[in-house]
C-alpha cells in the first residue's frame, strides 16, 4: 500500500516520475511528463537505476565498476535534464538507485508523497514494448499510483495536444 499522496496540498505539487533507461522511447516519456508538468504547475522526477546485478566481481573490479555505472548513469540523467530544459523550460529533479527497476520506483514512490503519476512510454521494437511496460502487463498491481503509457503511434504533435 502506498503512502498518501501529499500533491494537493498546500506548499506541495504533483510530481510525474519518468523512468530514463536505455531504450529510445524513454526520451518521449520525458517529454510527456515536461509537458504535463508545465501545463499543470507540477514538477518533474528523473529516475535511473542502475542494475546491482553488474557488480559481481571481486571488490576492487566491483568498486571500479559501480563507480563507472554512477558516471555514466550522471551523463545519461543530465543529458536528459538538459533536454527537458531545452524543449519544455521545466528543471527536473534527478535520482540515481541502485537495484530492480521496479522495486526503486516503488521506493521512490514512497518516499517522495508529490510523486503522483509515472510515466513510460511504449517501444516498437519486436521485443516488445519495453522492459517496464511489460513488467507493468505482467503483473495486476506493478506501481502504487497511476501509470500513463505513451503509445509509440503518436506523433510529437499529437502528443503535445495531449498534454
Amino acid at each position: 500500500m502506498v503512502s498518501r499522496r501529499l500533491s494537493r496540498l498546500e506548499g506541495h505539487r504533483r510530481k510525474f516520475l519518468a523512468v530514463i533507461d536505455d531504450t529510445p522511447e524513454c526520451q518521449r516519456a520525458v517529454h510527456y511528463a515536461g509537458m504535463r508538468a508545465k501545463n499543470s504547475n507540477g514538477g518533474v522526477v528523473l529516475l535511473y537505476v542502475i542494475a546491482n546485478g553488474d557488480f559481481q566481481q571481486w571488490l576492487g573490479v566491483e568498486e571500479i565498476m559501480r563507480a563507472e555505472a554512477r558516471e555514466e548513469a550522471e551523463a545519461v540523467l543530465a543529458k536528459a535534464a538538459q533536454a527537458l530544459r531545452e524543449s519544455v523550460g521545466i528543471e527536473p529533479e534527478t535520482v540515481i538507485r541502485e537495484g530492480v527497476a521496479s522495486e526503486e520506483i516503488n521506493g521512490l514512490i514512497e518516499e517522495d508523497r508529490d510523486v503522483a503519476i509515472l510515466v513510460l512510454a511504449a517501444g516498437s521494437a519486436k521485443e516488445g514494448p519495453g522492459p517496464l511496460v511489460s513488467s507493468l502487463a505482467s503483473r495486476a498491481q506493478a506501481f502504487p499510483i497511476p501509470v500513463t503509457v505513451i503509445p509509440d503511434s503518436l506523433s510529437d504533435e499529437e502528443l503535445d495536444a495531449l498534454s
